[in-house]
């Protein structure tokens, strides 16, 4: 018995196929059949039944794959205890960031660099979806994502710490009737073309506050802030996303364009949010670096 048999006993048992279990762990469908036909061997006992709709955990499976889990973290925290007798951080960190916040994340990136340049530091820029669906299959250590409270709650394999609190506003031409008004309403909006930002959250929050008022008129999509910013100066569009990202971003940082919270149904908050996978010990230098993203969040 080994850790990789582990690994890929777990792998197995969350995908529930063979087949996803070894696309997961970059090996071959038959590394990962032998590989589970083996720990059966050296355990007597059968953990999955195979068909051809899957496999799943036998009574006897369920059990060793619980204890599997529990061996995996006690090894992660082996070598984290190993690890905090190195002088200097070491070792890789992959981290996945939803596009419009990555100008934070090079600042924090720069400054952990600098004091540990032993590490190999990779970004993703993805949507949400993509970076949750990387960090259940142990491909991204951390995320950075927008999300709400009600998502906060819902997925109890992962980890969630909100790092920022906002909420949803429209972005609008100073000249604009909608600039003088205290809140804005899903009838106000619905009237004025749009653009948005490539997220999946403010395309959700748009679409689901504004389906029962009409057609939603969208001029264009796109990650590129500099030509959403154009749009509203020219009062051709308005635009919507979070406070604390107008707030942020320096293109919007102008007397033109002003910010009005948007008053909906669906009222709730927004979070820019840390994610992890729960039950995975995070590495010394994700500790540090999480450590850092709080401070400067």
């Amino acid at each position: 018995m080994n850790i990789d048999q582990l690994e890929h006993l777990i792998e197995v048992a969350n995908t529930g196929s063979l087949t996803k279990a070894a696309e997961n762990q970059h090996v071959s469908l038959s590394a990962i059949s032998q590989s589970i036909s083996k720990l059966e061997k050296e355990l007597g006992i059968q953990l999955f039944i195979r068909n051809r709709n899957g496999a799943v955990p036998t009574f006897e499976g369920k059990g060793i794959i619980e204890k599997a889990i529990e061996t995996l973290v006690k090894v992660n925290e082996l070598k984290e205890e190993a690890n905090r007798y190195s002088e200097s951080l070491s070792g890789e960190l992959k981290i996945g960031i939803i596009p419009s916040p990555t100008n934070f994340l090079i600042d924090i990136v720069s400054a952990f660099k600098s004091d540990y340049p032993n590490v190999k530091i990779e970004i993703y820029e993805k949507g949400p979806m993509e970076i949750l669906e990387d960090i259940h299959h142990y491909r991204l250590d951390i995320g950075l994502i927008l999300t709400s409270q009600t998502l906060l709650e819902e997925d109890h394999t992962l980890r969630c710490e909100p790092l920022l609190e906002g909420s949803m506003v429209a972005a609008v031409n100073k000249d604009s009737p909608l600039a003088k008004m205290e809140t804005i309403s899903p009838s106000d909006l619905i009237a004025n073309t749009l653009v948005l930002y490539n997220d999946d959250y403010i395309k959700k929050f748009t679409e689901d506050i504004l389906s029962g008022y009409g057609k939603i008129d969208i001029m264009f999509t796109s990650n590129n802030l500099d030509a959403i910013k154009r749009a509203v100066q020219k009062g051709m569009a308005v635009t919507v996303g979070l406070d604390y990202s107008f707030n942020s971003h320096q293109p919007f940082q102008t007397g033109d364009i002003v910010c009005v919270p948007i008053k909906a149904a669906r009222d709730e908050r927004v979070y820019f949010t840390l994610v992890r996978k729960e039950g995975k010990v995070p590495s010394r230098t994700v500790k540090e670096f999480m450590k850092r993203t709080r401070r400067e969040f």
